[in-house]
This record gives structure tokens, C-alpha cells and sequence, in this order.
């Protein structure tokens, strides 16, 4: 009989052997604890309606957002996404420079 890694049923399927030192609080390995937590977090967000986005930046601008995000208290995706809801009002109130296709916004 073969045991996951991650099963919680028999967590001393094979607890023959004892470890010493400050005894596990949780029967799962770090690598394992990461991706049930990912995948819960994954979860939370979707219920929440939130979807993924993923950009690169230099470091320079990185390290300006972080201190501006610590400056207002604030998270640096929430920093991130109160800047471009501010940058989608900005350009709906002038509906006429607004962009109408892909290579118009590369020219500008």
C-alpha cells in the first residue's frame, strides 16, 4: 500500500522511526503546505471575483512602488491598481484621446 505525501488519513501510516527535536504541527512537507495554501488562496480569490495579473518591471520602478505603497498604507497591488483605475478615469473623461486601437497606443 503506497502513502501520498499529502494525505491527512494516515498521517502514521509509517510512523516507525522517531524524530527528535520540536514535534511537527502539520503532517504535511513545506512543499506541499505551499501548494494547498496557494490553492486555497486561489479559491479565496476567486470568490471574490479578483483575477490574476502579472507584469514585469525594472527595478528601479519596483522599488518606487514598494515605497510608495508603504508611504499610503497600502498593499503594493493595491497601490498598482488604484493607479490604473485612476489612469481608465483619466481616460474616460476624455473620451476623444482615448486610443481606438492596438497601434495607436503603441504610438503613443
Amino acid at each position: 500500500m503506497a502513502k501520498a505525501s499529502n494525505d491527512r488519513i494516515t498521517i502514521d501510516l509509517f510512523a516507525d522511526e522517531k524524530n527528535r527535536g520540536r514535534p511537527k504541527t502539520n503532517p504535511l512537507s513545506r512543499k506541499d503546505q505551499l501548494l494547498v495554501n496557494k490553492r486555497n488562496q486561489i479559491k479565496r480569490d476567486k470568490a471574490k471575483g479578483l483575477k490574476r495579473v502579472e507584469l514585469k518591471v525594472d527595478e528601479e520602478l519596483f522599488d518606487t512602488l514598494n515605497t510608495l505603497a508603504e508611504a499610503h498604507n497600502v498593499s503594493r497591488g493595491q497601490l498598482i491598481e488604484s493607479m490604473l483605475m485612476m489612469q481608465i478615469n483619466s481616460f474616460s473623461s476624455c473620451d476623444d484621446n482615448l486610443p481606438l486601437t492596438v497601434n495607436e497606443l503603441e504610438n503613443t
